[in-house]
């Protein structure tokens, strides 16, 4: 490769065309003795059987806060693992017929990776044993439409499944694995058939087919299985990053906007496909270009703090992020050329690691009461077994599962499944095929990882009914309608070329910011406010103003016995306010003014987090419901929310 000696193209070029794969390399493996009938073994019995008592769970699954819940309200923790290969396993480049053109020696003949070696019965049966509840199956768009079947020899070990095509394949996969009780999520990983993830033209859910295109091949897929209950999530792309030229966004509207996509596809799935799947919504995974000098980091979730989801569905939105060893908050994995100084997450101290991971995912379930609280999903992390002998590589592993212990957080190894070959080959997998069909796996009693998965899978952690907790939501009609009610999706426009935003059903507003456009939502206090039956009104003027709440300043308020549940806007200004009825006897009519024009006004110790992050902002207490909205015309005003008027429920 060229690079241009100051350059930025070709620095940019050489660096990102360099980046690393942000999914485990393997090394070589050195041959070990096993030691079946080993203490492992005892240990493995146990978690199978734990296992197998927690196979007995009720789908849907949703959320209450930072938890994951099944149908009957008791908390479902999410402890996978990652099935891939169907996604692909080819490296780009050879022939896709020749093993060492494969990740690892690792030909999947786009199929789960296995089907060659062992049944199917076989490969789900060893996830049981180690301790797994669920399963992240990855699948590419190119998948979706492979019409060829696959090749007798990559299902050798599953001769019922020859002739198929690789979507009946992972039909038949999913159809398995939730017949033996494990949950299973799916995951669009690529939009090619092929390895993930460098620069290999499956960046972003929109890099080598349209947006359009994603959206529609993940209404299929959602509808496809939705008469299986236990398919439980459609986990949205995985790891969005930097093409050569550019890098996704969370929030700035264009066609690299990760956050807008993931809104947008998640709610089409919830309205649309089936209205029982979490949507998992994974952090950016890298953004800049690696060259000491120039910006560059891995976000992660840290933009969620700013700006979070409200899909049309509370209780459905899952975060998610990955960790490995190798990589870094600002270090891409690279070795070599793209390699900078920064600290990989190995190099930091136990304290330190804390802190980052803290900072880049786990605030969003150790923080609540914020518009961003809800569970996150760390679906992938891993590291190198029996072959791997670093020290910080080990160390950072015991220390990440110390976190997710510490956390009680939903977690998914990768991988689950590997080759090998005389006990050597790709070591990451925690259970390994050889040819003859002979598995090798973590708990055979020479693998340094078996005491910390051990520990992980049957780690105590909150168990039983979780009680339904209080939500809050955040608005952004930044660049669009965010209209989060399935009620008012439902009817036509109520004010045409206006930016619209509103509330899920069940929650009123409650704040706004100065500025932005932002809004917050909440059931705090009073539950669900819009009475079955009740319509809504649209206020364009002060047709209902009593008393006069804000002298001089245009007001828009509701009538007797409705709350504000949505606005709009015309570029910043002011254009309507959605108010919704209330059943009889719910609101209380007395009111104070809330003035948000020159600071915040939100009260000594708000709820609902920094919805409108640098603007000043104006809520009403959480004993109160927001019947109004002033602002102004005069001169150096764009008519933005100056107040709010504040009243009691009743």
């Amino acid at each position: 490769m060229v690079t241009v000696r100051g350059s930025f193209v070709g620095a940019a070029l050489t660096a990102v065309l360099l980046l690393a794969p942000l999914t485990p390399v393997p090394a070589a493996a050195a041959p070990r003795d096993s030691a079946p009938g080993s203490a492992a073994d005892s240990e493995a019995a146990t978690t199978a059987t734990a296992v197998k008592a927690a196979a007995d769970w009720s789908a849907p699954l949703s959320t209450r806060g930072r938890w994951i819940v099944d149908a009957d309200g008791d908390r479902f923790k999410l402890r996978s693992g990652n099935w891939h290969g169907a996604s692909g396993t080819w490296n780009g480049s050879g022939s896709v017929d020749e093993d060492a053109n494969h990740h690892a020696g690792e030909n999947s003949g786009r199929t789960p990776l296995g089907l060659d070696r062992a049944p199917m019965a076989e490969i789900i049966a060893g996830f049981q044993e180690i301790g797994i509840n669920s399963v992240r199956l990855p699948f590419s768009n190119e998948m979706v439409h492979d019409g060829v079947p696959v090749k007798d020899d990559a299902v050798a070990a599953n001769p019922s499944l020859r002739g198929l095509t690789p979507l009946q394949v992972y039909d038949a996969v999913v159809r398995e694995l939730t017949a033996a009780g494990l949950a299973v999520i799916l995951n669009n990983h690529t939009n090619t058939t092929r390895w993930c993830c460098g620069v290999d033209g499956n960046e972003r859910w929109n890099a080598s087919r349209s947006a359009a295109d994603w959206e529609s091949d993940w209404l299929f897929m959602a509808r496809r299985y939705k008469d299986n209950k236990r398919v439980v999530g459609a986990d949205l792309y995985n790891e969005v990053r930097r093409n050569i030229w550019d890098d996704p966004n969370w929030g700035l509207g264009d066609d690299h906007d990760w956050f807008a996509a993931s809104q947008r596809v998640g709610d089409r799935i919830l309205t649309e496909a089936n209205q029982d799947l979490l949507i998992i919504v994974e952090g950016i995974n890298w953004t800049g270009i690696p060259i000491d000098g120039f910006a560059h980091e891995r976000p992660t979730l840290e933009p969620v703090r700013r700006l979070s989801h409200t899909l049309v569905d509370s209780g459905k939105l899952v975060y998610s992020a990955h960790f490995y060893d190798y990589t870094g908050p600002n270090h891409s994995g690279a070795t070599g050329t793209g390699e900078t100084t920064d600290p990989r997450y190995r190099d930091f101290s136990p304290a330190e690691l804390i802190a980052v991971l803290n900072r880049q995912a786990f605030f969003v379930t150790e923080e609540q009461d914020q518009h961003f609280t809800a569970p996150v999903w760390i679906s992938e992390f891993g590291v190198g077994g029996r072959e791997e002998t670093g020290a910080k590589p080990r160390a950072w592993f015991e220390n990440f599962v110390d976190q997710l212990i510490r956390t009680d957080a939903d977690f998914a190894y990768w991988p689950l499944v590997g080759w090998h070959e005389n006990r050597r080959g790709n070591g990451w997998a925690l259970l390994h095929w050889d040819s003859a069909g002979h598995r090798m796996g973590v708990n055979d009693g020479d693998d340094w990882r078996a005491a910390a998965w051990n520990r992980l899978v049957r780690a105590s952690g909150r168990t039983g009914q979780v009680a339904p907790v209080t939500e809050w939501s955040m608005l952004s009609p930044d660049h669009g309608d965010f209209v989060a009610s399935r009620r008012m999706r439902a009817l036509p426009d109520w004010d045409s070329g206006a930016r619209k935003a509103v509330c899920p059903d069940g929650q009123r507003l409650l704040g706004l910011g100065h500025t932005g456009n932002r809004g917050l939502c909440s059931d705090v206090t009073a539950g669900a406010l819009w009475a079955p039956a009740g319509g809504h009104e649209v206020v364009r003027d002060e047709r209902h103003v009593t008393p006069d709440w804000a002298s001089g300043y245009t007001k828009l308020q509701c009538p007797a016995g409705q709350f504000l549940t949505g606005y709009s806007v015309r570029g910043s200004a002011v254009s309507a306010a959605l108010c919704a009825a209330a059943p009889a006897g719910r609101l209380g009519t007395a009111g104070r003014t809330v003035w948000f024009d020159r600071g915040d006004n939100r009260g000594s110790a708000p709820k609902g987090g920094d919805f409108a992050s640098g603007h000043y902002k104006g809520q009403c207490a959480t004993d109160e419901y927001a019947a109004g909205i002033a602002y102004t015309g005069r001169v150096g005003s764009a008519r933005t929310p100056d107040a709010l008027y504040c009243r009691k429920l009743a």
